[in-house]
């Protein structure tokens, strides 16, 4: 179904016909500059939203907002302030997830010594069954996807690559909150 010249449109919106243009994912396949830069950002912008309904909807049994908490305290944040932090994140949206992830039995809070105001995080083992169940449905998921791009291998290696990016812009801003 074509909308416009160089246009298609079918059930997942509006995007360019590659076959009008060749060298369409080859141009600006870099960082890029300019126009052809911002085209492939905000290329890269609505397929990463697509990406990411996508696989929150691959398991009912965890939000993608419960899943990103959940995964931080299985990664070794133990502090809600930390975890914030990391996911760029309100303090009220990590209590709010602790808080809802505690009551199912997911997570447990302890106190820190010295320390009456902070909270340690702790994944239960209920919590480290169900966050394998729903990473192992979401990986199928970004599997199935990464199967239909050019380079599959490749698609996964960017999208991990991605971690130690974002990484590196958490502790430049909390450097820089620490000024």
């Amino acid at each position: 179904m074509t909308s416009a010249p160089g246009r298609t449109t079918d059930a997942g919106g509006t995007h360019e016909d590659c076959s009008a243009d060749p060298d369409h994912h080859v141009r600006g396949s870099g960082s890029g500059s300019g126009q052809d830069g911002d085209r492939r950002a905000t290329e890269a912008v609505r397929a990463l939203s697509r990406l990411s309904r996508l696989i929150e909807t691959a398991s009912p049994a965890l939000s993608l907002a419960h899943y990103r908490v959940l995964s931080a305290v299985a990664s070794g944040d133990e502090r809600a302030t930390r975890i914030a932090s990391r996911l760029a994140l309100g303090k009220p949206s990590v209590s709010a997830a602790v808080e809802a992830l505690s009551a199912r039995g997911l997570l447990v809070r302890s106190e820190v010594a010295g320390d009456q105001r902070a909270t340690c995080l702790k994944i239960t083992d209920l919590g480290e069954q169900l966050l394998a169940e729903v990473e192992s449905a979401m990986s199928a998921r970004l599997r199935a996807v990464a199967e239909r791009a050019a380079n599959p291998a490749a698609l996964l290696d960017s999208l991990v690559g991605l971690q130690p990016a974002l990484d590196s812009i958490v502790a430049e801003r909390t450097a820089g909150a620490c000024r």
